[in-house]
Order: structure tokens, then sequence, then C-alpha cells
């Protein structure tokens, strides 16, 4: 389950340089088309891109969109604070915050607001692409934090790393300050032998046959399928992002953004009840996917390959082992994002997760989607042992990918209801 071959690299890097709206238009000269951008080509496409990746915190991304953003001619006081900002792009502040940590509480009202706020109003056409940059640097900031990018050296934040040998390298080096420390390492307790590694490599596989031989065998019912996803959806309540406490914003990542206090919340504690959201009623596929295409033409088809580039990406291999379908395994991973967020398939098992994706793991992915902010080199380094980093950087395209897709999910049919 290793990253694709540089084709498919270079086409979903492709899609990302159209939809980041790089000032280079990379995306588009490589794809040999030209889209029109309904939020125009000037320093304000810019703004959603920075507030989507302040509210995770990500200050990596953050300077990148203010550097591009003073490039173009951007007004600088626009970036002492969201209120210097105009008002039609304050306005988005409410959808971005749900975006970004509750996505399953956007309603038809919310869009109706955006759309009806007289000379500071949006069109249909402008929504849809503020929403498509939303949702792309939400888990672009997932993405960053997974994969350990940190500021550069100059930016507020930023560190460089004294390099360590070769064989203790990891890609999570340089994440939150844990570079140059073995932390899984430490000592005769924490240390994990190269055998007990290999067993679990062999486990995971031994359990993907078996759930294969059960799939042919015999199909639980609809009435059982649907038990499974709400105790599912329950247990994923219970995996704890992170143990450490909540750490407020620096003044130079919260002034790009309001509210700050508003974060991820599950999907169905708190005495919330929230309907299941069934992909059989809405999907991306049959709804989603043309409602983007008709009000930002083209864009759906691209956002669409990508989520295929993604979901499709393998060499057919597990660690050490090769030709081993890895399928059951990518499904299990998209599918348990999905129902974090409510989302439910009719025709997923999902007791195949629990059989799939151990604690660690959940914890890991749980953190990267949700607070990923709150990624550390521990969490990394405890799921998946003897698998490559390739590998799971792989497991971070899928995350981000699903991520991007649910929320959209919950953006688009609010819009869907307000049309019709």
């Amino acid at each position: 389950m290793r990253l694709a071959a540089t084709a498919s690299h270079n086409q979903a890097y492709a899609v990302q340089g159209l939809l980041c709206n790089h000032p280079t238009g990379r995306g588009r000269k490589e794809l040999g088309i030209r889209i029109p951008r309904p939020l125009g080509h000037g320093p304000s496409r810019f703004i959603p891109e920075k507030e989507a990746a302040a509210r995770h915190q990500c200050s990596y991304l953050v300077n990148l969109h203010v550097n591009d953003f003073l490039h173009v001619g951007g007004d600088p006081k626009w970036l002492n604070g969201l209120e210097n900002a105009p008002h039609k792009l304050q306005n988005l502040g409410e959808l971005n915050k749900i975006l970004a940590h509750r996505p399953w509480l956007i309603t038809k009202e919310h869009i109706e607001q955006l759309l009806k706020t007289e000379e500071h109003s949006w069109s249909l056409a402008e929504l849809i692409h503020a929403v498509v940059l939303l949702t792309h640097y939400h888990s672009l900031a997932s993405f960053t934090f997974g994969c350990g990018i940190s500021p550069e050296i100059h930016c507020e934040g930023g560190h460089t790393f004294k390099l360590p040998s070769v064989s203790n390298y990891c890609i999570c080096d340089i994440t939150n300050g844990n570079h140059g420390v073995d932390e899984t390492h430490d000592g005769p307790a924490g240390s994990i032998s190269t055998t007990e590694s290999f067993c679990e490599v062999e486990a995971l596989m031994e359990k993907m046959k078996k759930l294969q031989e059960c799939r042919d065998e015999e199909e639980a019912s609809q009435e059982e399928m649907a038990t499974r996803f709400e105790r599912e959806k329950r247990e994923s309540m219970f995996v704890c992002c992170s143990e450490d406490e909540e750490s407020a914003p620096t003044r130079d990542v919260s002034r790009h953004f309001e509210d700050t206090s508003y974060g991820y919340k599950d999907f169905s504690r708190h005495g919330m009840h929230v309907p299941t959201f069934r992909v059989q009623d809405y999907s991306w596929e049959d709804h989603g996917y043309s409602l983007v295409n008709r009000l930002y033409p083209d864009v759906g088809q691209l956002i669409d390959e990508k989520f295929h580039i993604a979901y499709d990406l393998t060499y057919n291999t597990m660690a050490m082992h090769k030709d081993v379908d890895t399928s059951m395994l990518r499904r299990a991973i998209w599918n348990y994002i999905h129902c974090m967020f409510g989302i439910r398939y009719d025709d997923y098992d999902y007791g195949e997760i629990n059989q799939l994706l151990d604690r660690s793991f959940k914890v890991y992915i749980k953190t990267v989607v949700c607070t990923p902010e709150k990624t550390t080199k521990r969490m990394y380094d405890s799921f998946w042992r003897q698998f490559k980093h390739s590998e799971k950087v792989h497991v971070n395209l899928l995350l981000i990918e699903a991520r991007m897709q649910a929320e959209l999910l919950y953006a688009l049919r609010a819009i869907t209801h307000y049309m019709t």
C-alpha cells in the first residue's frame, strides 16, 4: 500500500495546484485547461485558504498564504485580524468553523445567511468555490501535521533539527518539537522487538483473509449492519485524540480566525442527536459531483479524480509482503473516518473496522482528521510499526481525502436543500 507511480502524483499535484489557486497557475497549465474562478484572481482568494488553515493552528500553511497574499498586492491591514477584512469574507467565518470542527451541524439556514446578506452576499458559484477551498485546506492541515511538516526556521514556531542516524530517522521527527527523540524506544519497557512487529503484520493479514472468507460464506442482515454501524459510531466517541491538554493557539495564528474556543465535539456526544447521514440518500457520486460541476465547471471532475487517486493507490504491498490485495483495508480506513462524521454506507459491514484497525491506529486517525494540531510523533510511531514511511504517508492521503469528502457532503447537501 505504497505511494502511486509518478504519473498519478503529477495528476494529484496538478489538481491541488488548481484548488490552491497558486499564483503560478500550475494546476491549470499542466491539465491543459482554463477554469474560471468565481472568487477571482486577486488577494481575496487567499483569505478563505488562510482562515481554513488557521482553524487548525497550522502556521506552516498560514505563513504560505500570508506570503502569497502579500505577493499579489494584498492589503497588510487585513492580516492584523479577520475584522479588518471585507465584511463578505468575515461572513465566511461561521461556515469555516463549523465545516472544520462539526460539519454535521451545517443547515440550509447557514447557506441562506451567506446568500442573502444584502450588499455582502455571496453568489452560489462563489460559495461553492469557497466551500471547495475551505474543505481542501482543512484536509491539507491534517496532512501537514500527519507528515510532520513544520514552519520554516525564520517563521514563528519554526525550528531546525539535528540530523539523526539514518536508522533512527522518521518523517515526523520535526513535528511538534519532538525531533531528535525516539520516544517509542527509550528503554526496555517501551521497546518493541522486530519479531513482535512482524507478528502484528502477520495477524493483520490473517484477519483480512478470514474476513474475506466470511464475506464469501454469509452476509449480515440489514438490521445487523445498522446495529454494527451504531456500535462503531458510539465506540469512536471514546477514542481519545490526545493525552495532552488543549493548548490555546498563538496570537500569530489566532488573529486569522474568530471564536478560538470552538473545536471538535464527538458526533453523538453532549446530548446532541443528529440523524445518521445515509450515503444512499445523498452521495458524492450521485449528487455532490454534479452540483459542484454545475456551479464551478470542471472542478467536480478534478475533485473526483483526486478522491479516486488517493483511494485506489496501491502497489499491493503490506510491509515486507507483496502481491497483497489491500482494498479491504483501504475501505475500512475510509469508512471509519466517515463513521466518525456520522456517515453510513448501507452495504458495508462496520464489524470489519474493529477487526482491521487497532486502538493505536484509531487514535492516530481520529487525531489527524479531527484535531490534527495535536498529532505527535508518538502517535505516528505507535501504529503499523513494520510498515514503510511511504505506506504511512499513503494512510495520510486516505485520511485527508475521506475528511474532505465528508465535509463536502454536509455542505453540499445543505446547499441542495437551500436550492430546493
